[in-house]
């Protein structure tokens, strides 16, 4: 397996030889105004703030630029969103966005409001290479990356609906690339857009309040580790490599070993930054309390390397059922068991409640409309014993986004 995906393809919408702005970063945008429609550095910023502040993508709407730089700009650029395809509230407060990525493809992004934050979860990819067997998204497969323009499209088109809110009841406080696909896979242009999202001209997010969520991409780590200081989060989901072998295949070519041994590097640069280790709790499978004392060890392991309390922190996560799978969710006493037992042996553990179930929008069940390129979808399709023809949504409630 390749630690990078190709990205090379055409955006439907795109016009001929015009650059979409989304795609810039700060440095990007100032080399853009300089190299291709030579004007000052600074003109960058202030379309920058039209952009990410203001939600505006009309050249003709950015009254503080001259009659002349909005004709360059018309002339070489757009600023092109993703297109709202379907969006629904949960009763929980969180909002699911339905968003076109090109003619063929969308991806899912979801806000999760809760106790004075708002998380925004992200999507990286359409679909996902790596085949996780309790992740929804693994049914389906893996399509393409996606660009930085439809990375950080997500974030404005969700700031631009939470400034409409009465009151401003909700703000984006957080962004987490924890929706569909593996962030590192995607690496420059998730960490492009990670980069708009902690700029004061973006949307200015402190380091700690972007976390990208991995699945162990060992290289990749690395390399995050020379070129960003955002948080980490690692998808763990058990304590020893045969089971997680089975759960996340990826632990066949990067163990748990090498993972954690990543991790310390990692931790070490950001100097004793702690790492969230994330735990799908499925019944029978990795919630017995052997799992919760060998995984207690492992976090041990991890806070003496580092010399560090706390330095391993365990975010324990009900499994979300979808249609097909063989995963149970473990039992509220488990779960309870399982936290009490890595809390009594000073494992800093919280167990992340349940959001937006009730409209798929829970974590794993992300799932995007996706042409399938892999064999993983019709292996689903037989599992659900569903025939030629008929649609997974055809089998579903009304207006729900299978």
């Amino acid at each position: 397996m390749n630690d990078t995906i190709d990205n090379k393809q055409d955006h439907a919408g795109q016009k001929p030889g015009r650059q979409n702005l989304l795609d810039l970063d700060r440095e990007g945008l100032e080399n853009f105004f300089a190299d291709t429609l030579g004007e000052k550095r600074y003109r960058a910023h202030q379309v920058m703030k039209w952009i990410h502040h203001r939600h505006v993508t009309d050249f003709a709407e950015m009254t503080d630029l001259g009659k002349v730089l909005r004709g360059k700009l018309e002339a070489h650029a757009e600023v092109r969103v993703p297109q709202i395809q379907f969006e629904k509230p949960s009763t929980d407060g969180t909002h699911k966005w339905l968003l076109g990525m090109d003619n063929s493809n969308a991806i899912e992004t979801v806000f999760i409001p809760d106790k004075g934050r708002g998380t925004l979860c992200v999507s990286s990819q359409v679909g996902c290479a790596l085949n996780c067997q309790f992740c929804s998204t693994a049914t389906q497969g893996f399509n393409r990356n996606l660009s930085t323009a439809e990375i950080i499209g997500q974030v404005w088109v969700a700031a631009k609906h939470l400034g409409n809110v009465p009151h401003k009841q909700r703000k984006l406080t957080n962004v987490v690339m924890m929706g569909m696909g593996e962030p590192l896979m995607n690496f420059d242009n998730v960490v492009r857009a990670m980069s708009v999202m902690r700029d004061d001209l973006g949307y200015g997010l402190a380091n700690k309040r972007v976390t990208l969520s991995t699945a162990g991409m060992v290289p990749m780590i690395d390399k995050l580790g020379e070129v960003s200081d955002v948080s980490l989060a690692v998808s763990l989901h058990a304590p020893n490599d045969e089971l997680r072998s089975e759960l996340v295949p990826l632990n066949k070519k990067y163990p748990i070993e090498e993972l954690m041994a990543a991790c310390e590097r990692y931790a070490r640069r950001k100097k004793g930054e702690s790492i969230t280790f994330e735990y799908t709790l499925m019944k029978g499978v990795n919630d017995q309390p052997m799992h919760a004392r060998q995984l207690a060890r492992l976090m041990r392991q991890f806070d003496n390397a580092l010399q560090m309390k706390d330095a391993a922190k365990v975010n324990l996560i009900p499994f979300n059922p979808f249609p097909g799978t063989r995963y149970e969710r473990s039992s509220e006493a488990d779960i309870r068991a399982f936290q009490k037992s890595l809390l009594d042996a000073h494992v800093l553990t919280m167990v992340r409640r349940t959001r937006g179930d009730d409209i798929d929008a829970a974590c794993g069940q992300l799932k995007g409309q996706v042409a399938d390129r892999t064999r993983r979808q019709a292996e689903h399709r037989k599992r659900l014993g569903l025939q030629a023809g008929v649609s997974e949504v055809d089998n579903v409630a009304p207006g729900r986004v299978a």
